[in-house]
């Protein structure tokens, strides 16, 4: 039989794209791993891929089955058969604080930034200047009146349409209101205006909640949304407030059968809530939603895992070397226009030496007391010179220094991480060879358990026995 030939995957994201060319048997889990290393994302479990199936319903990949099986459409592009997928974030933190990775954190960023813009998660207009603003500050850092001219916002996406059309205020009057708020951000990297951006949107009552469309036993019509702490039903012209919700801890079980969606209340005193959906399809992605995030939740309240305290780790270290990177290009920044300022401080002194020349009739003292005065500013200017240049030859020495110091910093931390991989490889890889490994240790430290258990002993002996000496030498002297 003739192999299987390959098929080709295309992968957008908010940031790139990628095409591959993989095999019949490749699974989701696979496919999602691939992308993410592409991308360079360790936080995997945040994120999917997101494809259209042929009943034009919007599907996520399953990581367990195979991506031939699940309905995936082949679509033509360049003359090719193509599968088209969207990676994107699935699963929401119950605090955006426990995002490590700068990159985790603008992917995030990104895509809630386009869900406010979109209207697709409900924000307050005052909140969404706010929120502008902190964009702002995300894509050109701390607001110079010397650079940044009004007018200049006038082409940025800043506010939904919903907020403009709301107030009919020009796009001069809304640059100035983002401009306002802008100026208070001074100090914010990009990497810290993001995370207050995450942490003011965490707050709105749509963030992270996926909706299904679904009716009650008495075909009403509803919505049920699924995010990181539970689930919760809501009426068809109000996503904001829910009519009842379900925390993870109160929730017994999720099942379905056929188009009827089953909620078991831990209480088994109380009654199961029945639901149903349009297809059945929707029931498998309810489940599928509802069981990652149960598993997030569940994982929040347990010991953290090896490769997390890892990414952690390294994470702190690199946000460290950023920082002190930074510091030093401040710092670098700082002496540069200090000897700038020199620099031009001597060039206004030459020029008022250039200006002021001497009288063609002096006396033979005069002469002589102006020719001393002209070599003395002379000394005085090539001395400023010299120290300028040297300066300069000072800060380059220290700037290359401090590029030599951050990529050994790199290379250590790129080292270490390379050597706990293959540690964690080599135990993987071998098992026996790393159980017989750890029941020696265990052995080794059983018997220098042991020794100690005996010296203790023998010590408790010797003591008791100088005891019982002293103690027959008292008798025999009080009998004498």
């Amino acid at each position: 039989m003739a192999p299987k030939k390959s098929f080709n995957v295309h992968v957008t994201s908010v940031e790139f794209e990628f095409d591959f060319s993989i095999d019949p048997n490749t699974t989701g889990k696979q496919l999602l791993d691939q992308v993410a290393k592409n991308v360079g994302i360790r936080e995997i479990w945040y994120f999917g891929l997101r494809f259209t199936d042929s009943k034009n319903v919007t599907c996520w990949l399953r990581p367990d089955k195979k991506i031939l099986s699940q309905d995936v459409q082949k679509e033509q592009k360049n003359e090719l058969e193509v599968v088209q997928f969207v990676f994107l974030v699935r699963f929401f933190p119950e605090d955006v604080s426990e995002l490590i990775e700068e990159i985790t954190q603008r992917f995030f960023y990104r895509q809630v930034k386009n869900s406010i813009l979109t209207d697709e998660i409900y924000c307050p207009p005052e909140t969404c200047v706010l929120l502008a603003s902190y964009a702002m500050q995300v894509k050109y850092e701390d607001y110079d009146e010397n650079k940044h001219k009004p007018g200049m916002l006038t082409k940025e996406r800043l506010l939904p349409g919903r907020v403009q059309d709301q107030f009919r205020l020009s796009n001069e009057e809304w640059e100035k209101r983002v401009m306002n708020w802008w100026r208070e951000h001074k100090g914010f990297t990009s990497e810290d205006a993001m995370l207050e951006y995450l942490k003011i949107v965490q707050d709105l009552d749509m963030y992270g909640v996926t909706y299904f469309e679904i009716q009650n036993r008495n075909g009403t019509n509803l919505y049920l949304g699924i995010d990181a702490l539970g689930i919760n039903i809501y009426d068809t012209d109000d996503k904001l407030t829910p009519k009842i919700g379900f925390a993870w801890g109160e929730i017994r079980n999720i099942t379905f059968n056929g188009k009827k969606f089953f909620i078991k209340p831990i209480d088994r005193s109380s009654p199961d809530f029945v639901f149903i959906v349009p297809r059945l399809r929707i029931n498998r992605q309810m489940i599928s939603l509802s069981m990652g995030n149960h598993e997030l939740y569940m994982s929040r309240r347990t010991q953290e895992t090896m490769e997390l305290r890892q990414i952690k780790a390294q994470a702190e270290a690199k946000k460290l070397a950023l920082g002190e990177q930074r510091e030093r290009t401040k710092t670098e920044i700082e002496r540069r226009k200090q000897v700038e300022q020199e620099r031009e401080v001597l060039q206004r002194k030459i020029e008022e030496l250039e200006r002021k020349k001497p009288p063609r009739l002096f006396t033979q003292s005069t002469e002589t007391e102006s020719f001393e005065d002209q070599n003395t500013m002379k000394n005085e200017t090539e001395n400023k010179r010299r120290q300028v240049e040297e300066a300069e030859l000072r800060l380059q020495r220290e700037r290359e220094e401090d590029e030599r110091k951050q990529q050994r910093m790199m290379e250590r931390i790129q080292y270490e991480q390379q050597e706990k991989e293959k540690i964690q490889l080599w135990r993987l890889n071998n098992p026996i060879c790393f159980w017989v490994q750890e029941i020696e240790k265990t052995r080794l430290l059983a018997e220098e358990n042991a020794q100690e258990a005996q010296r203790k002993e023998n010590e408790a002996r010797q003591i008791e026995e100088d005891l019982r000496e002293t103690q027959m030498r008292r008798f025999d002297h009080a009998l004498a």
